[in-house]
């Protein structure tokens, strides 16, 4: 069974004054308890589809599948609360993609959002369980747009998360510390890189709760734990800088692509069933971007969540597992 949330009005930048998007069913379902200090699942290198990758598989429902995908700087362990609670219809696989988290990129990896999309297309057909529910966080989910419009048949239905759509204003908010802006310029990046290099992991785990929570001092302690602990193995990863720097510029590539090449156009070849979730309070991808998003892929809905950031999977886990439940209910109920 399903409630019902008005999605909200569109930004004044895309398409103010049009009607509110369709209705966003929540779903009734009794969730389970969540566990507040539940640690991240158990991870392991897998061989999938001809791509090595590091992967949190989450026990669950043995028919349905979701597939779990981060943003850039994140890891499978973005996903640990969200994927406990959708667990008991659909077994979670959260993966690290090429250069985050545990996965080790191949040496010719380009970190491309292109690249990127095609290491999961292989993945999830290697799978072998049929089309997935497929989940993107903020550049995770610019990855898994591509995958549902390029693969439409290895895709059930779609769940963005703030995506990595094209945004280029210019917005201090976007950024916890300004060597971040530095750090990513060919030449006069080296002296902010060696500054940045010096922080504790603690202080870089900081630094992203910072950015990407609307309230950071929500953030649990034993999950800012976890960060730290992640980030001091990332950084002992050689690997590791290369892949940010390198996954960052395809982003901005991206973002600067005419024609085809653009994910406004290719956002109208999904034809799943789509869910787009955004936060108001959303430093990274202005939620001005929401209702275009939503408005541009044919079968999507909107929910835009107040007082919550750039992961709202982390910061809002029931809410988001409700409406992702919601769109699974009305889509076998062929009502989305």
């Amino acid at each position: 069974m399903t409630g019902t949330v008005p999605a909200s009005r569109p930004a004044p930048d895309s398409g103010a004054g049009r009607e509110p998007l369709t209705r966003v069913p929540l779903s009734t379902r009794e969730l389970p308890e969540l566990d507040p200090r539940l640690p991240p699942w158990p991870g392991v290198t897998e061989q999938v589809g001809g791509v090595s990758l590091h992967v949190r598989r989450t026990p669950g429902a043995p028919d349905e599948t979701a597939v779990y995908v981060h943003g850039l700087g994140g890891s499978s362990t973005n996903w640990t609360d969200l994927a406990a609670l959708l667990a008991p219809v659909a077994g979670g696989v959260a993966i690290d993609l090429p250069g985050f988290g545990f996965s080790e990129p191949e040496r010719a990896f380009d970190f491309s959002l292109d690249a990127h999309a095609e290491v999961l297309a292989r993945f999830v057909r290697g799978l072998g369980t049929g089309p997935v529910h497929l989940l993107g966080n903020s550049m995770g989910g610019a990855v898994a747009l591509l995958v549902a419009a390029r693969h439409p048949d290895l895709v059930r239905t779609l769940t963005l998360v703030s995506p990595a759509m094209p945004d280029r204003r210019p917005d201090p908010r976007r950024l916890s510390d300004p060597l971040m802006a530095l750090a990513y310029l060919p030449l006069l990046g080296r002296r902010a890189r060696r500054k940045l290099a010096a922080y504790t992991a603690y202080e870089r785990a900081k630094m992203v709760i910072k950015l990407c929570f609307a309230d950071p001092d929500a953030f649990p302690e034993h999950r800012m734990a976890e960060l730290v602990e992640e980030h001091t193995a990332r950084a002992e990863q050689a690997w590791a800088n290369a892949a940010m720097s390198r996954s960052t510029f395809g982003i901005f590539r991206t973002w600067f692509a005419r024609g085809a090449a653009s994910l406004w156009r290719v956002a109208p070849n999904v034809r799943v069933p789509t869910l787009v979730v955004w936060g108001t309070e959303d430093k990274v991808i202005s939620v001005r971007r929401a209702a275009r998003t939503a408005k541009v892929i044919p079968r999507a809905r909107l929910l835009v969540l107040p007082r919550t950031g750039h992961v709202a999977q982390m910061e809002r886990p029931v809410v988001v597992a409700k409406a992702v439940l919601g769109m699974w209910e009305a889509v076998a109920a062929g009502s989305w």
